[in-house]
């Protein structure tokens, strides 16, 4: 339905019977009205009324279109009037009738739409007379009064149980027509749905090609479970270059043939093979300089950098580090594929040689005991190698064992305190040979294999006489005032932490020693092992929390200790905490605050939960991590 309003208009014009008179026509401005509303802001509240219908009221000037036409007619009717009088009658004219022909569906149709049809229905439409109300009337006021909401009362209101997304949704339902019109995805971008429908090795190289670098495992937990392991190692043999045990996506898939830099204009088969001298780099160690690459590869430092972000990550005064660990559990499961890897890289290794003029004294040497570059090797070879060398250090490793036990004993601090004494095993030696070559940090002489004998960081003959979760130190280290001072500090500090990484409890050992006076009993020395020994003492435990298998927490800060019982209401609260902790990383507030209530037969209060939380626990990112465990 089409509106036209005639407004009249106060103007001196109006006197002269001119331009008396404004028309506003009416046009629909959308078909869906489902997701509009009009809204009234009063006295801090929003009233929303749904509207079912929107026209938008344009002025019209079509009488002026009529008023033309009668001026030109008139101008030419007074023109020809005198000619026609005298004028002799017009002669007669013959007349052709023709009969219409029956009007078909189709021509009735484009009729109807026609602009002409319109326009002429438009003209036909009666007007209906009707009474204008300003803004400021009383009709208007009144009707005004509509828009807001007539249950004032706060019991009539319903609570907002939706989420902020869920209600917009409500109030504004996406249109059929819009989603209809929605444009397609890039031709580059593609769903884990659509990519699953391709053949396995344009996948793989899509993969490759977005990622550049990912781990094996990472490869196969994309391509889903129902996937071929020895399929996929032959796909992505064609298209990556395996580096550390990771796969990097080879460069001629990144710089086809016919392309060049976006920065410098140079051809792809340079870039390429800049790019694979810096792969290269990393076959040989976990660090590379880039100035050192862009004086080989003669590049400039635009293109340089791209091939590190490819692969590497900056650290400030070291160099570029390769993004991702060794991934050694790869390498002793496919032998064959590391050594076809290997051969690979001594060609690449002979073309960069000869293209670049390497001198061969210049090249990193190959470590002891390796066939291959540093991160290629076998499990096997590297297992052999860590025998090798354990046996070349085993002397002077029992002698320094016998130094430092003799060393203590004479120091009185504590004689109860034994050191441990366990065997050299092979996996010890390989995880020793791995933290020596990789991370260049001090060899430590305990095997990861015996921590299965330990129970909380104690030989198993120890913890087995009291707690069997927590052993005790021997009886009699309580009788030192080293022991008693450091027990003080321990029982002190747990009363106030609860939960502390031993990277933290070493923090605040240091801070206490430095405050005491000079000659202080502590300033004699106490070690790692003796401070974990009068934690568990204190009637601490350890909670063994599963970190992230990539975490970047060392060792002292996945060692986390807690107080299990302080002799407050809340002993029990935090111990159903611990064990939630025990067995998950993170927890969310709705499962930490169920399993309380079903532990502890009890609903609890909001006030009881927030003070477990934050005695012990903290939040990042919506989800709550035990103290020390996460780094905000």
């Amino acid at each position: 339905m089409t509106f036209h309003t005639c407004l009249p208009r106060s103007s001196p014009s109006s006197r002269r019977k001119l331009m008396d008179k404004q028309t506003f026509c009416s046009s629909q401005t959308t078909s869906n009205t489902s997701r509009y509303a009009a809204a009234l802001y009063r006295q801090g509240e929003l009233h929303l009324t749904p509207l079912h219908g929107i026209l938008q009221l344009r002025p019209s000037f079509s009488y002026l279109d009529k008023a033309d036409a009668k001026h030109r007619e008139r101008e030419a009717a007074n023109e020809a009037g005198d000619s026609s009088q005298d004028e002799a009658e017009e002669d007669v004219k013959q007349i052709t009738v023709r009969f219409s022909r029956p009007e078909s569906e189709q021509a009735r149709q484009r009729r109807v739409q026609s602009y002409e049809f319109l326009q002429k229905k438009h003209a036909e439409e009666p007007w209906v007379h009707l009474h204008y109300h300003g803004l400021r009337d009383s009709r208007s006021e009144h009707e005004r009064q509509y828009l807001l909401c007539q249950g004032s009362s706060g019991v009539e209101n319903t609570e907002l149980i939706k989420s902020p997304s869920e209600y917009l949704m409500m109030l504004m339902p996406p249109s059929q027509e819009e989603e209809k019109d929605k444009p397609v995805a890039p031709s580059n971008v593609l769903s884990m749905a659509q990519l699953r429908t391709l053949p396995l090795a344009d996948q793989i190289k899509i993969l490759m090609k977005n990622v550049k670098v990912m781990p094996f495992a990472n490869l196969m937990s994309l391509l889903g479970p129902s996937v071929d392991s020895v399929a996929v190692l032959r796909g992505i043999q064609k298209v990556a270059m395996l580096v550390q045990g990771n796969w990097v996506v080879k460069s001629d898939i990144l710089y086809p043939k016919d392309s060049s830099s976006p920065h410098s204009g140079v051809p792809a088969e340079v870039l390429c093979r800049g790019r694979d001298f810096v792969m290269w780099k990393f076959t040989k160690s976990r660090w590379v300089v880039r100035k050192e690459v862009a004086t080989v590869t003669k590049l400039c430092a635009e293109d340089v950098k791209d091939f590190l972000e490819h692969m590497a990550l900056v650290r400030i005064n070291k160099g570029w580090e390769f993004i991702l660990p060794y991934d050694g559990e790869f390498i002793k499961k496919h032998p064959d594929v590391v050594q076809r890897q290997h051969l690979l890289w001594m060609g690449i290794q002979a073309k960069l040689e000869k293209v670049y003029n390497l001198v061969k004294e210049t090249l990193p040497k190959k470590p002891d005991g390796q066939s291959g570059p540093a991160g290629l090797v076998s499990g096997d070879q590297r297992i052999e190698a860590a025998k090798t060398k354990a046996q070349q250090n085993h002397t002077f490793l029992e002698r320094e064992l016998q130094r430092r036990k003799e060393q203590l004993q004479a120091s009185t601090v504590l004689p109860s305190v034994h050191i441990k004494e366990e065997p050299l095993s092979e996996e010890g030696e390989e995880e020793d040979e791995q933290e020596a070559e990789e991370e260049e940090e001090p060899m430590d002489t305990a095997p990861s294999g015996s921590l299965n004998r330990l129970t909380n960081g104690l030989p198993a003959g120890q913890a087995g006489g009291g707690d069997s979760f927590n052993g005790h130190p021997p009886p009699g280290c309580a009788s030192t005032p080293v022991a008693r001072e450091l027990r003080a500090f321990v029982e002190a500090t747990f009363q106030s932490q609860f939960v502390l990484t031993l990277s933290e409890l070493k923090r605040l050992f240091n801070q206490h020693v430095a405050s005491l006076p000079r000659g202080h009993v502590l300033f004699s020395g106490i070690s790692d092992h003796m401070l974990q020994d009068t934690v568990l003492a204190a009637g601490c435990k350890q909670i063994l929390v599963p970190f992230p298998r990539q975490t970047a927490a060392s060792p002292n800060e996945q060692k986390v200790f807690a107080l299990w019982e302080s002799g407050d209401m809340s002993d029990q609260h935090r111990q159903v905490l611990f064990e939630i902790f025990s067995k998950n990383y993170r927890v969310r507030r709705n499962m930490i605050q169920s399993r309380l209530t079903q532990e502890c037969g009890e609903d609890l209060s909001k006030q009881e939960v927030d003070k477990v939380l934050k005695d012990c626990c903290v939040s990042y990112g919506g989800m709550w991590y035990l103290k020390g465990t996460v780094r905000s």
